[in-house]
């Protein structure tokens, strides 16, 4: 029973790969390659000679079963075009059906787009959320921004440079003008990190036409305006005059109010004992 390997490789920079990826390129019997060209360059410039086949999205469910032979006989590698396998392409797939049969599937660390640019961004790294690919329909786009637009996590996500104008206009349009770092090329020759405002990022691409691919970070949903307790107080008692349970209203007033949703249950049991 052979071991599927899934192998982190240069988002660019070639020299970006551990020891313990070359060894294992060097030993498996067969690797599986999102883009087959770029990993013979990868290959190649360490010398390593090994039978490989493509697995990406558009032949990965055709290719699932060939590599579940393989590794009935041996060790694969799995590596993507860039970065860790698993992340915005097919091999979350080819990981779960090896799990599904029984193969040991092993990760080999190695370089991520997302992280690099997260750290460099200048933004809270502590807690994000990865969006990977936003969807290409500016409604579908549009509506996934929605989901995450009140949360304080940064967000982090990938773009093509012909998308990245559209997809900044909705950002402004649903999360509002907010920190945001574009991170062109990372690792590679013209690599670029640019940082300030929805807004401004706007008015820098109205100047420089958007090349390469980019990996966004963005600013997370500001926290509201604390309100004083007199106004909390009195939209409570709205809430609790309209019909609305104890739970329901603190609910209602701790999303707008900056207040714990906690202290403001204590606040309405305390308004519908004042009212007795």
């Amino acid at each position: 029973m052979g071991t599927l390997y899934v192998i982190g490789t240069p988002i660019g920079n070639l020299e970006d790969i551990t020891l313990r990826a070359l060894r294992l390129l060097r030993e498996v019997d067969l690797v599986a390659a999102e883009d087959t060209r770029k990993a013979r360059q990868l290959l190649q410039h360490y010398g390593i000679e090994k039978p490989m086949t493509s697995f990406f999205a558009g032949n990965e469910h055709r290719k699932k079963a060939r590599l579940l032979t393989a590794l009935a006989a041996g060790d694969v590698a799995l590596i993507s075009e860039a970065g860790m396998p698993g992340i915005s392409d097919p091999g979350y797939l080819l990981v779960r059906a090896a799990l599904d049969h029984g193969y040991p599937v092993v990760a080999i660390p190695g370089p991520s787009a997302h992280t690099a640019a997260l750290v460099v961004s200048g933004l809270p790294s502590d807690r994000f959320i990865f969006l990977g690919f936003l969807p290409r329909r500016g409604g579908e786009r549009r509506a996934t921004l929605e989901q995450v637009a009140a949360s304080p996590l940064t967000l982090v996500l990938y773009e093509a440079p012909h998308r990245l104008a559209a997809t900044l206009r909705d950002m402004r349009e649903v999360l509002g003008d907010r920190p945001i770092a574009l991170c062109r090329e990372l690792t590679k020759r013209f690599e670029e990190v640019w940082r300030g405002t929805i807004d401004d990022a706007l008015r820098h691409l109205a100047e420089h036409a958007p090349r390469g691919e980019y990996t966004l970070v963005v600013g997370g949903a500001p926290a509201p305006e604390r309100w004083p307790e007199e106004r909390v107080r009195q939209a409570l008692a709205e809430r609790l005059a309209a019909g609305l349970g104890p739970s329901q209203a603190a609910r209602e007033v701790a999303a707008l109010s900056g207040w714990p949703r906690r202290r403001l249950y204590t606040l309405t049991m305390e308004e519908g004992e004042r009212r007795e």
